[in-house]
């Protein structure tokens, strides 16, 4: 689905209150929900935008939103020098190891790494003719998510997702 869980917003709103970044990448920005908190926060310079699904640009207005959308698959993106790179319900729709490999090097070139994914078994098909939006790893946990991902110092579980920060 294009939209992603809202119960962890107001925690990563905070997060990123206290990073005060002047840089983001919004990786799968589906309808632009982590971009149009981004963008409320103070001192916001540049707000980027990776999004696999074409259609979802004109449809969810992404080009009002990001200062450049990106079309493409986040597994073949190499620049993530950014403060700030937001993976929100991304990670799933990879295999564990190519998430993996997304998040080392993002986490190489960014200086903190905002995701949420979630931590209850939960499958989920394409959605509107979108590959992009199935869930290959369905059934995370939050101990699973820990192990995985190194650099994570902050880490908070939701109902549905978990939401981690980390350098």
């Amino acid at each position: 689905m294009p939209y992603s869980d809202p119960d962890n917003k107001a925690l990563a709103a905070g997060w990123l209150t206290e990073l005060s970044p002047a840089t983001v990448l919004d990786v799968g920005p589906g309808a632009g929900a982590y971009g149009k908190l981004v963008r409320s926060l103070p001192g916001i310079e540049r707000v980027d935008a990776i999004e696999a699904w074409e259609s979802y640009i004109p449809e969810f207005g992404l080009t009002s939103i990001y200062d450049s959308v990106f079309v493409g698959d986040v597994r073949h993106h190499t620049d993530f020098r950014y403060d700030v790179v937001i993976f929100g319900d991304v990670l799933e729709h990879m295999t564990r190891e190519e998430a993996l490999a997304v998040y080392e090097l993002a986490r190489e070139q960014a200086e903190h790494i905002l995701f949420s994914i979630p931590i209850i078994h939960l499958p989920q098909g394409a959605y509107a003719g979108n590959p992009f939006e199935v869930h290959v790893e369905e059934d995370w946990s939050h101990d699973e998510v820990l192990d995985w991902f190194p650099g994570i110092y902050k880490a908070e579980k939701f109902r549905v997702t978990g939401l981690y920060l980390a350098r």
